[in-house]
């Protein structure tokens, strides 16, 4: 994991929040907790990850989205000493690359070779499932090059196809019925009987109001 980005409130409470491929810190910057400390990671070109900077933390809310998901669970399984107090996944599995339970291998191959300026924005139009969504997400996109997210794309299934699979077990689920990226019965499929609560939402792939609802309630 290249990138992090935390937003201090000097709280002993943190989210840690593990987004998708593609993202930085913009689109989730309007998302103000505070009483809690927040701390978004991003670009998966590497796991690397500094547990140290978690040290100050007595309470650790572990929040992951898409192809966060993945990435998280490889990630922290190595620190199982960490204060998680609570494991939410949102649209995303630990499969990212599956026929079943993630992206079908050939959908996710089609993308990281014809991934170009056009084909990203096309994603992007999945990814938000409305017209008006997209054009809301346009304003807070990520400021990161189209060859670098080529890069990202491309080191996910080199890590993805030869690193073992995580046995990370998360306590819940959030599936979005809309969503046009990991499908809502490829979601089931991966989570059915191992999450402690399973849930479905009114939601596309990436849904502002949905990332807002689930970070604001937690305690």
């Amino acid at each position: 994991m290249k990138q992090h980005f935390i937003i201090k409130n000097n709280q002993k409470h943190l989210l840690l929040f593990f987004a998708g491929w593609g993202m930085d810190e913009t689109p989730f910057l309007q998302i103000h907790p505070t009483d809690k400390d927040w701390m978004i990671c991003y670009d998966y070109r590497s796991l690397e990850f500094d547990a140290g900077i978690l040290q100050e933390y007595s309470e650790i809310t572990l929040i992951a989205w898409s192809m966060g998901v993945w990435a998280a669970s490889q990630i922290m399984k190595q620190y199982p000493s960490l204060p998680l107090s609570q494991s939410i996944a949102i649209n995303g599995t630990l499969y990212p690359i599956h026929e079943t339970k993630g992206i079908a291998p050939t959908i996710f191959e089609g993308t990281l070779q014809g991934l170009n300026d056009q084909s990203l924005q096309k994603f992007q139009r999945r990814m938000c499932g409305s017209i008006a969504a997209y054009k809301a997400f346009q304003t807070v996109a990520p400021q990161r090059p189209v060859e670098e997210l080529k890069e990202e794309l491309a080191a996910i299934q080199k890590q993805y196809l030869s690193l073992p699979p995580s046995d990370f077990a998360w306590q819940r689920a959030i599936i979005g019925k809309n969503d046009r990226i990991f499908l809502p019965d490829s979601q089931w499929l991966a989570w059915s009987n191992k999450v402690d609560s399973l849930e479905y939402a009114e939601a596309a792939h990436y849904q502002q109001d949905l990332f807002d609802s689930v970070i604001m309630q937690i305690n």
